[in-house]
């Protein structure tokens, strides 16, 4: 098929679009890694814009050498993997039964699920509860209150209802249980909205650090982003402190709040093409099945 000039002065305009608006985006992070190997000396007198000025990589140095950081990291680790099995677990097991008409009281649930979109208990309550529970100091304190989110809730009871209901009866006749259906039909035609849900429940957990700022005193437990916020705040310095740091052997603040920065944000960054490639291959099969 011939393409048309418009359609290449059209195709064109989008993709220089696409391209500005990437840009735009990644400045802020092509920034914070030129300020995270840059001299002290550069990042002071503001010579550091998107790349490197007089490469350093102690900042790094130091943030791999800090024991608290690096275990901080493994256990942020250990958290959103658990988080993500729980939510994920959670989740399904809720949407599932709400897409079944027969199921007594449906439309009460879905009532009380979606009001919890606009309203909460509050987070005093929330607090009394989990200290009431002995989850203070725990890893559970961070997983369990989160367990469900209602607006992903729906999303996945709308994809789940989406499928057509002919296969799960064929599957019943063939002598399959619900969990059976579940697990060899629906799941495996979910790909897609499964992997995409993870992703949400994983980044918004590693994100997270209110929550462990209320529930969370063991610094063995520490959150990485609930470290990062730590660094940021104890490492205020005055100017002339600032100033000293041109000749100190040892990374200014702002570069080593940089280098840890892009410490805790490479690990998830890198979730993101190994998800892309199992939502590639969900929509795929979704469209071969329709």
């Amino acid at each position: 098929m011939k393409v048309s000039t418009s359609d290449k002065i059209i195709d064109s305009f989008i993709i220089l679009l696409v391209a500005v608006a990437s840009f735009i985006c990644l400045v802020p992070i092509l920034h914070l890694v030129a300020v995270s190997l840059s001299s002290n000396a550069a990042i002071l007198s503001n010579k550091v814009t998107v790349f490197p000025v007089e490469w350093s990589t102690m900042a790094y140095e130091t943030v791999f050498k800090d024991a608290k950081m690096v275990s901080s990291l493994f256990f942020t680790i250990l958290l959103v993997t658990v988080f993500t099995v729980v939510c994920m677990v959670m989740t399904i097991c809720a949407a599932y039964p709400l897409t079944k008409k027969r199921l007594k009281g449906r439309d009460f649930f879905l009532v009380i699920i979606v009001f919890t979109m606009f309203f909460s208990g509050g987070l005093i309550p929330e607090y009394l509860l989990v200290k009431s529970l002995k989850l203070t100091n725990t890893l559970w304190a961070l997983v369990l209150p989160g367990m469900i989110n209602a607006f992903y809730l729906v999303i996945l009871k709308s994809f789940f209802a989406s499928i057509p209901e002919e296969l799960e009866e064929s599957a019943r006749i063939d002598g399959s249980s619900h969990f059976g259906t579940l697990f060899r039909i629906v799941l495996p035609l979910s790909l897609p909205v499964l992997a995409t849900l993870s992703l949400f429940y994983a980044v918004g957990r590693w994100n997270g650090f209110m929550d462990a700022l209320f529930y969370i005193t063991n610094q063995d437990l520490y959150p990485i982003q609930l470290k990062l916020y730590q660094l940021v705040i104890s490492n205020q310095m005055s100017d002339a402190t600032a100033t000293e740091g041109m000749n100190a052997t040892a990374p200014i603040p702002e570069s080593l709040k940089a280098a840890s920065i892009m410490f805790a944000t490479i690990p998830i960054l890198l979730v993101y093409p190994w998800l892309q490639r199992y939502f590639i291959s969900g929509i795929m099969v979704g469209a071969v099945k329709g």
